[in-house]
Formats: C-alpha cells, sequence, structure tokens
C-alpha cells in the first residue's frame, strides 16, 4: 500500500529531480553544438543502456510496455524536443512548453482509458489553452513574430516542441497502464530496458534522414558535448527517471506531482542566466497562464481533499 507521507529521502530525491531535469534544456543545446538531433537521441540511450544493461535484469513485466514507453517516451518525445532546439526553441521555453504533458495525459486518459477529468483539471486545460495562444501569438501578429524569432523561437520550434510534450503523455499513458497490471516492477531495469528500445530507431532515422556531410561529425565532437551526453543518459535518464517513477511507486500522483513546477521555474532561469536567451512579453503571459494551469491542477486535488 502507498504511502501518504513523504520521508526526508523521497523530499530529497524529488528536488534532486527538479535540478536535473530543469538544467536538462540547457545541456541538451550544448550537445546539439557537435551533433545532430537524431544522432544525439542515439547517443543519449547508448549512455542510458551501457553499462547497466549487463548487470541490470529485465523488468517483470510484458515486453509489449517496455517497447511502447521506449519509442513514446524515448524515439517520440527526445527527437520531437532535440529537433524543436535545433531549428527554433529556446530552453526556457521548451523546459515550460513540455509540460503541457498534463493537460495531453489528461485528453489521452480521457479517451483510452475513459477517466473523467477533474474540475481543476477542466479550469487547468483551460488556462493552459489561453497560455498556449499567447504563444502562438508570437507567430501570427507581425510585430511579435519578429520578436520571437529574435528571441530565438520559430513556429515550427514550437509544434514539435507540443508534439514531444504529446509523446510523453502518451508515454504516461503506457506507465499508468503497468501499473494498473499490478506488477512489481524495479524502475532503474524499467527505465534501462526501455531507454534500449529507442537506440535502433535512432540510427536507422539518422542514417536515413541526416545529410551525409553531418554523418560522422559526432566522431570530432568536443569533450564538452560528450560529457553533456553523458549528463542525457546517465543523470537525466537513469537517475532522474529511476527517482520520479520510484516516487510515484511509493505515493500518489498528486503527492509527487506538485513538484514538477520546479522543473520549469528551474528551466528558464537556467536558460536565461547560462545562454542568455530572451523572452518575448507575449511569451512570457503565455509562461504565467501554464504555471498557474499547473499549480490549479496539481493543488487542486490536495485541496479537494481537504
Amino acid at each position: 500500500m502507498r504511502s501518504q507521507s513523504l520521508t526526508r529521502r523521497d523530499l530529497l530525491d524529488a528536488v534532486v529531480v527538479v535540478l536535473l531535469w530543469g538544467v536538462n534544456f540547457v545541456v541538451m543545446k550544448f550537445a546539439l553544438r557537435d551533433f545532430t538531433p537524431l544522432q544525439l537521441g542515439a547517443a543519449r540511450y547508448v549512455f542510458a543502456v551501457l553499462p547497466l544493461a549487463l548487470f541490470v535484469r529485465p523488468p517483470g513485466i510484458p515486453w509489449k510496455w517496455v517497447v511502447l514507453y521506449g519509442l513514446f517516451q524515448g524515439v517520440g518525445q527526445f527527437g520531437f524536443l532535440f529537433l524543436a532546439l535545433q531549428i527554433g526553441m529556446t530552453a526556457a521555453l521548451a523546459s515550460v512548453i513540455l509540460q503541457t504533458q498534463v493537460f495531453f495525459t489528461a485528453l489521452f486518459g480521457f479517451v483510452l482509458l475513459k477517466e473523467r477529468a477533474s474540475r481543476p483539471l477542466q479550469l487547468g486545460m483551460l488556462l493552459a489553452g489561453l497560455g498556449l495562444s499567447c504563444f502562438a501569438i508570437n507567430y501570427l501578429l507581425p510585430g511579435a513574430r519578429g520578436a520571437a524569432t529574435v528571441a530565438g523561437t520559430t513556429l515550427a520550434g514550437f509544434m514539435l516542441t507540443l508534439a514531444a510534450a504529446a509523446m510523453w503523455s502518451a508515454s504516461n499513458i503506457v506507465a499508468r497502464r503497468v501499473q494498473q497490471g499490478g506488477a512489481d516492477y524495479s524502475p532503474t531495469a524499467f527505465v534501462v530496458w526501455s531507454s534500449s528500445v529507442a537506440v535502433l530507431p535512432f540510427v536507422l532515422l539518422s542514417l536515413a534522414f541526416d545529410p551525409e556531410s553531418t554523418r560522422w561529425q559526432w566522431t570530432g565532437a568536443r569533450a564538452s558535448s560528450w560529457l553533456a551526453v553523458a549528463y542525457l543518459g546517465w543523470v537525466a535518464t537513469l537517475v532522474g527517471y529511476s527517482l520520479w517513477t520510484g516516487l510515484l511507486k511509493r505515493h500518489p500522483a498528486n503527492r509527487v506531482a506538485p513538484f514538477s513546477l520546479g522543473v520549469p521555474i528551474v528551466g528558464l532561469t537556467a536558460g536565461m542566466l547560462v545562454l542568455g536567451e530572451g523572452i518575448t512579453p507575449w511569451q512570457w503571459g503565455g509562461v504565467a497562464l501554464v504555471v498557474a494551469a499547473l499549480v490549479c491542477v496539481t493543488t487542486g486535488g490536495l485541496m479537494r481533499r481537504r
């Protein structure tokens, strides 16, 4: 039975995950200096798999869930996100827009799992929709469009980031189905073996779509770029997702989810301070509305319980 109170160790785990995932977006930007998005996807998951796959047994759940999670969370989420960061999305805004996965998850949950949306979730989805409208205005109004381009974002980058959020949501649905099955599995084993699923698709996609002139550029990558890949594979993926999955196994989602509010705050701060990224007034409006939507969803359930 899940515990209702978080221990000091649980709180430390949650804070660590927020910090790791918050700076994750800046690290991606550094890695993309020497890797194409598809090469970075392959490299990230090679690091996530090795060497732990040699020592960690596969999780005791049906392989279809491992494969689906790896395709959605690995190839889908990070394939789209890496492309977005390369062609027109800042690390700061990506950390915020990606959190719309909460609302995509609610939509998919309603369609696929027949889950009803609570009142706080309905209000949160309305606020998130208004926030996305603010982001979209940057690419629809002539004056705002120029400011958005100067700030380092494009409409294609924005849409790809939303696609990444949708893929994250699909992986959340897979994780829910696994939990509904009542399987007792190791979070680390699940992350490691689902990561192995993503390697081959990324390699094949890179061979098929990367320009021939960039096909082998990763061999000349700087040491700092390889350190960034190691961070993405070992720290953000293995440590971050293992800690987060472990928290969700030990506690109800409404106890754990509020900590995710810290990710866009850390991401915004890191992107602006480390990379000097700018944000337009309309984008600030979108940030405020999306964060308000997240607060509404993550705290609404707790307020109703009290």
